[in-house]
């Protein structure tokens, strides 16, 4: 086996023991390994990353149910119009992207490239989101008096997570964790287990939009995802030894030293 396939499994452990760790924010990585360490294309890579973060977001949102932190009603209004987009995305809006976007001066900005740059910026965000501790100022918000909540709030909101999710491959926790707790006024633990149960099934509905449209090599997507399902088990087990709350913030610059790594080498190459 060469050294960037052992590379490659080796990362979807390290995805899996992230997520066990600190909740979330390891599935970022999924994109970055398959594209770089296993030369798959980005497209595919995006599709694959909807697998194995959905197949991972669904372990957590298992024992999230099992604790009673699922909000189903909210969950429904949100899900909904996020797999209508997440799905078509996949289906016709990836397939529809030109090979060649634009060229500006000698530099082209190819289909591969913009979905690299894409996901770099998304990765820029969300480790702004790590460093930053949103989870501490959403508590305090989720403190305060509540009004009568508004679903339809969640409508369009569902809809614009689904085609970013559709067009990077990432679950968008990051997004959709603010989302629940400032519009649909959930207490942050269930606001997490409700993300991972619209991640779960937002990911897995997205990548049927890829079947047909790509060739997948479905051994090593299912020994890739059981892989990073190993890591999830075992940083759980290391959780209860490791604060996985002070890891955050530094895998938070990590996230963010990758983004601006690809967006550096994506310009550059």
């Amino acid at each position: 086996m060469e050294l960037n396939n052992i590379l490659g499994y080796i990362g979807a452990l390290v995805i899996g023991i992230v997520l066990g760790l600190i909740g979330g924010g390891g599935s970022i990585l999924t994109v970055p390994v398959l594209v770089y360490l296993l030369a798959i294309n980005p497209v595919t890579a995006t599709a694959y990353s909807l697998f194995v973060v959905g197949f991972s977001s669904l372990v957590g949102a298992a024992k999230n149910f099992q604790k009673d932190r699922v909000d189903f009603k909210t969950a429904f209004y949100f899900s909904v119009p996020a797999f209508i987009s997440v799905f078509s995305t996949r289906k016709f809006l990836v397939p529809a992207i030109p090979e060649e976007i634009f060229t500006l001066a000698d530099f082209t900005i190819t289909k591969d490239i913009g979905i690299m740059l894409f996901f770099a910026l998304l990765m820029v965000v969300a480790a702004a989101s790590m460093i930053i501790d949103k989870e501490k100022s959403l508590k305090n918000t989720g403190k305060e008096k509540i009004s009568v909540v508004n679903y339809l709030y969640l409508i369009p909101l569902g809809l614009l997570t689904g085609i970013i999710t559709g067009l990077v491959g990432a679950g968008g926790g990051f997004i959709i964790i603010p989302i629940l707790v400032l519009l649909a006024k959930l207490p942050i633990k269930t606001a997490i287990g409700t993300s991972l149960f619209i991640i779960a099934v937002n990911s897995l509905i997205g990548f049927l939009g890829d079947i047909g449209n790509i060739n997948i090599h479905w051994t090593f997507l299912l020994i890739f995802t059981g892989i990073s399902i190993l890591g999830i088990i075992l940083g759980v087990y290391l959780n209860k030894i490791i604060d996985g709350k002070k890891l955050k913030k530094g895998f938070g610059w990590f996230v963010l030293l990758m983004g601006i790594y690809i967006i550096w080498k994506e310009v550059s190459s």
